[in-house]
């Protein structure tokens, strides 16, 4: 009996912050598995996303943002991730938006420079209304090193997403499939409750808090009557932001419970209870126990 060959790999999903790198892998995996927000830094963690398609495996993988001038101890731990992570996958999409290239692309492209295979990506063509100078930024961009490709597409309305993963299959080596057919991601339940609050953190304040809040599920239990137990703790980084995130008489933190529950019910096909805190953590950014959760955090199998 002949054994069918199956082709599976690692691909790195690059670019700074706010490109569209998270919206890009929800669309090719075909679901929603990473957050998305207009705030540059929403991402993280690395998240991992699986799509197979017959005798294909790829394992996307999503990034935090690289920036050039970002200087603190976690960004330091979620570029030094990034960039070790780059060394180890088949192929590299280095995303990029529209016609603007920058301090932290150029950065971004050194560090690419012992990667054999990188696929450029162009985000959010769609807002581009002068085409007439996109062939020059594409010649420009052609020049800067050999690219197995230049793909312009629209994450957002989904144009080209067959395209990037026709490309990625051409590269794929013949391997045995890491995961089952019906795997998506290695995320937790627990990993994505906290993400879902952080999304509606991120969409409902704007610029009104950083990027830099943190959500930790402190329980996360299915009780005796099938209604998930939800228990979150959300730190922010002084008295003023907690007064923001609670806001007058409690309505934007039920607000932003609402919409977290919601989703959380959509996303695990059950009913939720979820109950939120606000904490006041100092200069959380360099605070030993954030970092040693961001170094460490344990990705289970998304059930």
């Amino acid at each position: 009996m002949t054994q069918t060959i199956t082709y599976c790999g690692f691909i790195a999903i690059v670019g700074r912050p706010n490109v569209g790198k998270s919206t890009l892998l929800n669309r090719l995996i075909g679901k929603k598995i990473s957050i998305t927000s207009n705030k540059p830094h929403t991402t993280h963690h690395r998240i991992m996303g699986v799509h197979t398609e017959g005798v294909y495996q790829t394992i996307y993988i999503d990034t935090p943002g690289l920036h050039a001038t970002e200087k603190n101890r976690t960004y330091d731990v979620m570029r030094r991730h990034t960039i070790n992570l780059i060394n180890d996958v088949t192929l590299v999409v280095f995303m990029i938006e529209g016609i603007r290239w920058t301090a932290s692309d150029e950065m971004i492209l050194k560090n690419l420079q012992n990667t054999q295979s990188v696929l450029l990506v162009i985000n959010k063509m769609d807002v581009i209304s002068n085409k007439s100078i996109l062939l020059p930024h594409l010649q420009h961009l052609d020049k800067q090193r050999n690219f197995i490709g230049i793909v312009p597409i629209s994450a957002q309305r989904g144009e080209n997403i067959g395209l990037i993963k026709n490309i990625i299959c051409q590269y794929l080596p013949k391997a045995k499939h890491c995961f089952p057919q019906a795997y998506i991601t290695d995320c937790s339940q627990k990993f994505m409750a906290s993400e879902i609050i952080r999304e509606k953190i991120m969409r409902g304040f704007g610029a009104e808090l950083p990027y830099s809040v943190v959500v930790q599920i402190e329980k996360f239990i299915t009780n005796t009557r099938g209604v998930l137990m939800v228990y979150a703790l959300i730190v922010v980084q002084s008295e003023g932001q907690k007064k923001i995130m609670i806001g007058a008489q409690g309505g934007k933190i039920k607000t932003i419970g609402v919409l977290a529950r919601q989703n959380m019910e959509k996303v695990f096909g059950q009913k939720v209870y979820l109950q939120n805190w606000v904490k006041v953590q100092h200069s959380w950014a360099d605070h030993a126990s954030v970092l040693h959760n961001l170094e460490h955090t344990n990705y289970l199998q998304y059930h």
